[in-house]
């Protein structure tokens, strides 16, 4: 090639080098200019519908854009998951996803993404716990109790939740696990079916979202005996934890987060971020966070990555360990 039309070749690659560069920049200044779309891949009326869709909607006034809520349930939340997995990257198609992300993968073998590689963390909305509660027409009324009648009843003993694989059936395999019991699980549709059959004492426990339990609770509807995290929640101080009744490894955490498209440009995922931790830490959104049971949980989008990579694998043990399928 002559050294005249080289050099051409070569300016013409620079410019649509350029090119790129100046159209990946802008779009990262100016995001958003238009509608945002965002799925939550469980039903609504939910904990995993309520809480996001709380904060999404003051993230939109934050942001200056309308955002669209769309509910695509089914198969653990795979479905409306993967639709936002081969989603352009533009930030303008978000996923509202909760811990149940890093479940689906040992249970679903045969997904079209793999969440560890096709989304990208944006930002932790915040944590809760779930709460073992049962009909007070049951005969314990305490964690040791109910082992006792448990292992007496040998296998008869059974929970419901809202679906294999969801954070309520977690729970309670880990719970059960730790407690040296057999159990039969009873998956239903929705959260609303479990405790219409808790309160009528047709199934014996469920680890019901925090949110939801408390109303229950306060009225005396249903009796709680343990809470799934660490330590004790603020709203129930006279519950114990799985450390205060000895159930080493039983506790779980049950999370929100929003993610986006894996090859989403860094400027718009760092803005996502930093504009969601802006309305996380205003005190209206601390104060109705706190009324659904939830704590924020500020965490950089690196850091919620490796946390995902951790529990997707903690996850996949547990459900060999627990028979899952």
């Amino acid at each position: 090639m002559k050294p005249r039309r080289l050099m051409q070749a070569h300016l013409r690659r620079l410019t649509i080098f350029t090119c790129l560069l100046v159209s990946v920049s802008a779009s990262a200044q100016t995001w958003p200019s238009k509608l945002i779309k965002a799925t939550i891949p469980f039903g609504a009326g939910s904990a995993t519908d309520v809480v996001p869709r709380m904060f999404l909607e003051r993230l939109s006034a934050e942001l200056g854009q309308p955002i669209v809520v769309e509910n695509r349930a089914g198969a653990g939340g795979t479905i409306g998951t993967a639709t936002v997995a081969r989603a352009e990257p533009d930030g303008y198609t978000i996923l509202a996803h909760s811990s149940a992300i890093t479940i689906a993968p040992a249970i679903f073998t045969e997904l079209t993404y793999d969440a560890t590689k096709d989304l990208s963390s944006a930002l932790m909305i915040g944590s809760s716990a779930n709460v073992m509660i049962t009909s007070p027409s049951k005969p314990w009324k305490t964690v040791q109790e109910f082992q006792t009648a448990a292992k007496a009843k040998d296998a008869s003993i059974t929970f419901g939740s809202v679906g294999i694989g969801s954070a309520t059936h977690i729970s309670a395999e880990k719970f059960r696990l730790a407690a040296g019991i057999e159990a039969t699980h009873i998956p239903y549709r929705g959260g609303a079916e479990v405790i219409t059959d808790i309160i009528g004492g047709r199934i014996d426990f469920y680890f019901c979202p925090l949110a939801t339990a408390l109303p229950l609770i306060n009225s005396g509807q249903v009796w709680a005996l343990v809470v799934s995290t660490p330590q004790r929640v603020a709203d129930l101080p006279d519950v114990p934890s799985p450390t205060d009744v000895g159930l080493k490894g039983a506790d779980t955490a049950i999370w929100f987060g929003v993610f986006v498209p894996s090859k989403t440009p860094k400027d718009i995922v760092d803005k996502l971020y930093a504009t969601g931790t802006k309305v996380l830490a205003t005190p209206d959104m601390q104060r109705d966070l706190k009324k659904l049971g939830v704590e924020p949980w500020p965490m950089k989008p690196a850091e919620m990555d490796a946390m995902v990579a951790r529990e997707t694998i903690a996850s996949a043990e547990l459900i060999k360990a627990a028979g899952i399928k």
